[in-house]
């Protein structure tokens, strides 16, 4: 089985709803519309979450590939 490349995962996530942590253990859902290659990433109908519960709704944002710990599926 050959292993994807980091990029390749976002690529198969643009459009899709991913949980996105944050160094600063904020929670971040939404759908991908683009990265770049530092990983910065604009998503849009995002939400903050704290402690899995609604507790901002964002819109369109751009998070800062540095900051982010990990995206996953949701």
């Amino acid at each position: 089985m050959q292993q994807e490349r980091p990029f390749d995962l976002l690529n198969k996530s643009i459009g899709k709803q991913v949980l996105v942590q944050l160094k600063s253990s904020t929670s971040i859902r939404g759908k991908i519309t683009s990265f770049d290659a530092h990983m910065n990433i604009v998503m849009e109908d995002a939400e903050e979450l704290s402690n899995g519960e609604l507790k901002a709704k964002l819109g369109t944002i751009l998070l800062r590939g540095g900051n982010i710990i990990f995206i996953s599926p949701v």
